[in-house]
């Protein structure tokens, strides 16, 4: 099973077919249009096979799985919070995709929204891969808060759920080598804000893990592509 996630920083109707060539069974979006609601006669074939969320028919959060596969949307509850979708593959496993965002919150933003997200849901998710852009790195926790992304790492850890990228390099959370997303594409401020979470069975399954090249994926998006395959 190969999984790839990457915020296409829009216009995702102009860039699938550069991420077509990972071969991916699903891919994970963020920032990318309804297919629906799409103009684009291609895009609406690709995306085919596909489960989407949001507020604005222009970028929102997509799974697109390979013809064949099944993706059922488990619609689990959310309190409001934006851009999850919880769905079952082939009736063998749940796949969480996330894309945290500042959600108009005053008190819960970025991974914030995550943490609530968990709170609701985390007796569901034993056994998830949880997949996506979270705007978040243990650089960034704050000693106050109860919903730090040190915090959300911990509970996930309680139902066994692990960064695939950290089992696979063996770096601690927030001392990652490897950034996914350059802010404004600026080559001085990279950052590691995307992850495949996975339970440890599965993460010990891990074959390939690749981060998308910097200088092939800065001219599409701010982020770049992670895949795993297991």
């Amino acid at each position: 099973m190969r999984i790839v996630t990457w915020n296409c920083n829009g216009a995702f109707r102009k860039k699938f077919d550069a991420i077509t060539k990972y071969d991916a069974d699903i891919y994970v979006i963020q920032e990318c249009e309804d297919p629906e609601k799409s103009n684009d006669v291609n895009y609406r074939a690709w995306a085919g096979n596909f489960l989407w969320t949001g507020e604005n028919k222009h970028k929102g959060l997509g799974i697109f799985a390979r013809p064949g596969i099944q993706i059922a949307d488990l619609q689990w509850e959310t309190d409001g919070l934006k851009s999850f979708i919880a769905c079952n593959v082939n009736d063998e496993f749940n796949l969480v995709a996330v894309w945290t965002k500042r959600n108009n919150s005053i008190t819960y933003r970025y991974i914030g929204q995550f943490w609530k997200y968990l709170q609701i849901n985390k007796h569901n998710m034993s056994g998830c891969l949880i997949v996506g852009d979270f705007n978040s790195n243990k650089i960034w926790d704050e000693p106050w808060r109860i919903w730090n992304h040190s915090d959300v790492v911990k509970e996930l850890a309680e139902i066994d759920i692990i960064s695939f990228y950290h089992k696979h390099y063996n770096f601690l959370q927030g001392e990652e080598q490897h950034p996914t997303f350059f802010l404004q594409k600026n080559l001085n401020k990279p950052y590691h804000i995307d992850y495949i979470f996975a339970p440890k069975e599965i993460a010990n399954k891990i074959t390939n893990f690749e981060i998308g090249q910097r200088d092939e994926w800065l001219l599409k998006s701010d982020h770049l592509p992670v895949l795993c395959d297991f």
